[in-house]
């Protein structure tokens, strides 16, 4: 059964295995390449001192290379429980207890339960949430200096080997689902709350935007 938080089946998919394997490649290889060139964006722009929020952080490894970096403190939203024990192993080692805090909280549905922050972070996040509007409008809102996220990309075939997924999770009787959205109109979300996207760059697979007030 899904959390009161998640409708949306993230508790289903997103499970303890999946969190250990993702704090093993963390320890063992640091960020992906798309998660480093968000981190570059960010420290290029710089971050110390500042507060961080974190929707939908995993094990929340990016917010921990921006606590190395300087950032004061960060603030992590998830849906599905299931990473909790694995991000509280890679705090307690990081020696920044005290300094992060983790929610079960959905952004989109109650931001004002949250505090803005100057920095906002969505890695691979958006293709995991149908309304996409609804949650970048509430991501850039607290976004009171830097925003970036990443999202897979647009094209045909991106397209067709998401909707292989969605097949696959549909025979396993998994509500989660992924979504390709465009990303011209994301990045209008963002400008019409005040964000000037800055830096976009296109892979093949995962693509990275980044915006500033």
């Amino acid at each position: 059964m899904a959390s009161p938080c998640d409708p949306l089946g993230c508790d289903e998919f997103f499970r303890g295995g999946f969190a250990r394997r993702k704090a093993s490649s963390y320890r063992g290889r640091g960020l992906d390449r798309t998660a480093a060139r968000m981190l570059a964006f960010l420290q290029e722009r710089g971050t110390a001192g500042a507060s961080v929020l974190e929707i939908g952080g995993g094990v929340g490894e990016i917010q921990l290379e921006l606590l190395r970096a300087g950032a004061a403190r960060a603030v992590n939203l998830e849906l599905s429980p299931a990473y909790e024990a694995e991000a509280a192993g890679l705090v307690r080692e990081a020696g920044f207890e005290g300094r992060v805090t983790r929610r079960l909280h959905d952004i989109a549905v109650a931001g004002d339960a949250v505090e803005p922050a100057d920095v906002v972070v969505l890695h691979r996040v958006v293709c995991c949430y149908p309304d996409y509007e609804r949650l970048l409008a509430a991501a850039a809102e607290h976004a009171r200096r830097l925003l970036v996220f990443s999202y897979p990309s647009h094209s045909v075939l991106a397209r067709m080997v998401l909707g292989a997924e969605n097949l696959s999770f549909r025979m396993r009787r998994l509500r989660f689902r992924v979504f390709a959205h465009p990303p011209d109109r994301m990045l209008s979300v963002l400008r019409e709350h005040g964000l000037r996207p800055t830096v976009v760059h296109r892979g093949m697979a995962w693509q990275v935007a980044g915006a500033e007030r």
